[in-house]
């Protein structure tokens, strides 16, 4: 999934890798005839970076590298971890997120089917971005939105019209983000995995299935939460439920943990961030190894 457009600035960075080389931004360029510009046949991963340091690098190139095998693309045999590390190097990224697409490539004039075995191309960028900022203190507004994506969610391709629209329906709502629905139950957020937090003060999340993507940030905040003694169920859950929480927020790697306070113009809970939301907050902060130094609010 892409990641929630959040309240803080963010820039990209001047170099970049691209099928085999490490060029500047202005200068990549890629084929029409490119599979993943022609039917979106493409996969993508994005990595957190805190202070110079890759978060769960390894959890991101094992789940790039199911995604591809699921798109029927082979896991390209480049070095992800030196790439990675020369970019960071390169465009000096302390802080924000570095951005991996592999595409089926350029296998000629348009074609459905392409050859049996499809040549992958790689491109790498970087972004310097603040990831704990106001978004973390303040907290997101949301509509809920019809999730009309296809059925295979659990694989993070580049096939993302539906989160789209969505996000361009929040901003002509006056929302931040929108709360992604099918059959009147949430499925995730436009760009993130759900928490909520019931009245018996239990967090509960999605179970894993084709319908979303197993978020690592998600995956973490279990092993994590779990490791600190909170109740977790991972289960379906309704839009009304999700109005009716204690507390909500979302998951991601680019903004990490954001409360949500507020759905189709109803309060949730009190409507600020809650003590749960600050706890869960706190420990995956720790877990990366952020300055919370100046964080008065957490």
């Amino acid at each position: 999934m892409p990641n929630t457009p959040s309240k803080q600035s963010s820039s990209a960075g001047d170099w970049v890798f691209l099928d085999g080389e490490i060029v500047a931004r202005d200068e990549a360029k890629i084929s029409v005839n490119d599979r993943g510009f022609l039917f979106a046949h493409a996969a993508y991963e994005v990595t957190a970076v805190c202070n110079g340091k890759l978060i769960d690098f390894d959890l991101h190139m094992a789940r790039l590298e199911r995604t591809l095998a699921g798109i029927e693309v082979e896991m390209p045999t480049v070095d992800f971890a030196a790439i990675h590390a020369e970019l960071i190097n390169r465009n000096h990224l302390r802080e924000g997120l570095v951005y991996v697409h592999v595409t089926a490539g350029d296998q000629g004039p348009r074609d459905y089917y392409g050859p049996e075995a499809l040549t992958p191309l790689v491109y790498v960028a970087v972004t310097h971005k603040q990831l704990i900022g106001s978004v973390a203190r303040d907290g997101l507004t949301a509509i809920s939105y019809e999730d009309t994506r296809w059925r295979r969610r659990d694989l993070k391709t580049t096939q993302l019209l539906t989160q789209t629209l969505a996000y361009r329906a929040a901003r002509r709502a006056g929302a931040d983000t929108a709360i992604l629905h099918e059959d009147g139950y949430v499925t995730e957020a436009a760009s993130a995995n759900l928490w909520l937090v019931d009245e018996h003060n239990t967090l509960i999340t999605r179970d894993l299935s084709a319908a979303l993507l197993p978020g690592i940030t998600r995956g973490r905040l279990v092993a994590l939460l779990g490791d600190d003694g909170l109740k977790i169920e991972e289960r379906a859950f309704s839009l009304e439920e999700f109005q009716q929480a204690q507390e909500a927020f979302t998951s991601s790697t680019g903004v990490v943990i954001a409360p949500v306070l507020q759905l189709d113009g109803h309060t949730i809970g009190t409507g600020r961030p809650g003590p749960f939301t600050r706890k869960v907050q706190a420990a995956y902060y720790a877990y990366i190894g952020a300055d919370l130094s100046g964080l008065d609010w957490l």
